[in-house]
């Protein structure tokens, strides 16, 4: 789509002839507009924890990346007869990698929860770092390098961004709070957009890019609860405003320029691709990772960036860079996003026919940091259902992650202890900060049949085969909720109405088998579409509750007089004269399960026993 957006550019822009936009400087405006959320949105998706988890290697390895690949630019420039200040820039714009072109890449090859994945994106998020100290030291060149001048642009910039998270963390949660508790979606997105582009201007007042300005503050916010939603939020404007950007650039490029200069943008191409995929294997290479991982890195983050782009247009319009240069670069970038998706298929092949020949080097680096959620419960809806849920769950030693989009039921399940997403649940970028690519089920417990529709048919399409258990506000979206994918339909009244009526026929000293065989009937008539369709998993539990149900326990009271207190249950020889099972006995507050038959009996124990109804009343005939 990058792609796609600057070829659309090259066709409205003045050098093609047909129809051309007027007034390219408005586009300009708002294609700045478009870089501030591009970035800021970056910054929302940037997490500390992914991060700490291959701090060694992302920190580290990117940042010797980051240097030689400058070093790199440096030496390709200055072969191509470049001054020394553009060749700086170009290696500036090199160091960079397309964090959209190779995480689009992985997911579409089917990668992207492989550890040469985690590797490449680790190396991303700190190159999306980086592009603050290079738009902070790259205006500093100059003909003559003025180090005092740039440690103190360095300095001035670094306390700049130091008060602006400082204040932000403390600030700006505040004031999402009391804008989620006002309960306004509308407001919400525009708190989010403020904040943005509010404080990137005031990067901006302060000496700073203003798209910096806009990165930090997508941060700040990315660590409070309400990250997530807001990048869900900000997407949609993200693109749009994206598109004017990459068009803009496009309107810029002149065809006849490229392609009178063609020969030269295919050398530079060649040059800085092999370069830095040598860089990146070499790299990742010396920080301990084998197989495939430094053969992934090379073919995949070889091209150069989408904020590359940003930087070239710094440099025009620092005049560090003319238009012959910034034209060429921009092909170049070009070229290196297009052929990279078939670059990346390349080191499947390549090793597994090196593989055929030695054996493979099982040995990998093992994270750092806590893993990542597996085989949990996604609970779409924190209420009070949603929380009890969660309760239950962490009960039984499973972890549970809630989602709701009102402040108040998330504090609410908060207390159960499970891990809660602020945002809306039938957004995939909240159900991924969820992990619902790694959950063992989700569970829909939101009343509203839209919302739940929009949210299963969410989770549907980033996990067709997942289980999901769904509440329905009445017995006819239950059957659509069944049409919609859902395993397992719970309908509140319904089963509530089941409840009351067993809880009355117990007491009317109904048999319990016969009760419960009653009320089977009564669900499979209801709902045949949902009990019929189910799973084979959840028809082999149904037949296991209906086996269940099935043991008519019947429980009685040994009198204090019965000729059957002090003996022992083999003494009295239960089994073999009635056919009923002693299963449990209750003696005050104690119980015991399962007797042997050296249990002697005492008087006021409460006896339960399985069996047939003549069975049991000759068990009652018996210790009466």
């Amino acid at each position: 789509t990058i792609v796609g957006y600057i070829l659309v550019g090259i066709l409205l822009g003045p050098y093609t002839g047909g129809i051309t936009v007027s007034g390219p400087r408005e586009i300009a405006l708002l294609a700045e507009i478009g870089v501030a959320l591009l970035l800021f949105s970056i910054g929302l998706e940037f997490s500390l924890r992914e991060l700490m988890a291959m701090r060694r290697f992302a920190i580290g390895g990117t940042t010797i990346q980051s240097v030689a690949t400058i070093g790199l630019g440096v030496v390709v420039g200055l072969a191509l007869g470049w001054e020394l200040v553009p060749s700086i820039w170009l290696g500036g714009i090199i160091s960079l990698s397309s964090t959209m072109v190779v995480l689009k890449t992985n997911a579409q090859l089917g990668v992207s929860g492989t550890l040469s994945s985690r590797t490449m994106t680790s190396m991303l998020i700190v190159q999306d770092l980086a592009l603050v100290p290079l738009m902070i030291v790259l205006p500093q060149v100059s003909s003559e390098i003025d180090l005092g001048k740039l440690s103190w642009a360095m300095l001035e910039a670094a306390t700049v961004l130091v008060a602006i998270v400082v204040v932000g963390l403390r600030t700006v949660p505040a004031i999402m709070r009391r804008i989620v508790e006002l309960q306004s979606r509308e407001l919400f997105i525009l708190a989010v957009v403020s904040i943005g582009l509010g404080i990137g201007y005031l990067a901006h007042m302060a000496g700073l890019s203003y798209a910096v300005g806009a990165f930090v503050a997508g941060i700040v916010l990315s660590e409070s609860d309400y990250g997530h939603q807001a990048l869900s939020d900000i997407i949609p404007l993200r693109d749009l405003f994206g598109l004017l950007f990459f068009t803009s650039v496009g309107m810029l490029i002149n065809p006849a320029f490229f392609v009178e200069h063609l020969v030269t943008i295919l050398i530079l191409v060649a040059l800085v691709m092999v370069g830095k995929g040598l860089i990146m294997a070499i790299v990742t290479w010396s920080f301990g990772y084998r197989n495939i991982v430094p053969l992934a890195a090379a073919f995949g983050m070889a091209q150069i960036g989408e904020l590359s782009f940003l930087i070239s247009r710094v440099g025009v319009d620092l005049g560090a860079i003319d238009r012959t240069l910034y034209e060429m670069i921009i092909g170049v970038t070009i070229i290196s996003m297009l052929v990279t998706p078939y670059l990346a298929k390349v080191p499947g092949p390549v090793y597994r026919a090196f593989r055929r020949r030695i054996p493979a080097d099982v040995q990998l680096p093992a994270f750092e940091g806590e893993d990542e959620l597996n085989d949990h419960v996604v609970i779409v809806g924190g209420g009070r259902l949603g929380s009890k849920v969660a309760t239950i769950v962490r009960e039984f030693g499973f972890e549970a992650v809630v989602i709701d989009i009102d402040m108040l039921r998330i504090q609410q399940a908060r207390q159960s202890g499970a891990q809660v997403i602020f945002g809306d649940g039938s957004q995939p970028e909240i159900l991924k900060a969820a992990g619902i690519e790694t959950a063992r089920q989700a569970l829909v417990t939101v009343p509203g049949a839209i919302l739940s529709h929009n949210i299963i048919e969410a989770i549907r399409a980033m996990r067709p085969t997942l289980h999901v258990v769904a509440r329905a506000e009445t017995l006819e979206y239950a059957s659509r909720l069944r049409n919609e994918g859902v395993c397992e339909v719970v309908q509140p009244e319904f089963e509530a109405g089941l409840e009351m009526a067993r809880q009355a026929l117990l007491n009317l000293d109904a048999p319990l088998a016969e009760i419960h065989k009653f009320l089977d009937a009564v669900r499979h008539e209801t709902l045949p579409d949902i009990i019929g369709a189910s799973s084979t998993r959840s028809q082999g539990l149904d037949g296991i509750r209906k086996a269940t149900r099935s043991l008519d326990l019947h429980w009685m009271q040994l009198g204090g007089g019965s000729a059957s207190s002090g003996r022992t249950l083999g003494e009295i020889g239960i089994r073999s004269s009635t056919g009923t099972t002693v299963i449990a006995i209750v003696r005050g507050s104690q119980v015991i399960n399962n007797p042997g038959t050296d249990f002697v009996f005492e008087g006021g124990d409460w006896v339960g026993a399985i069996g047939t109804v003549d069975q049991v009343q000759a068990l009652r005939a018996l210790i009466s």
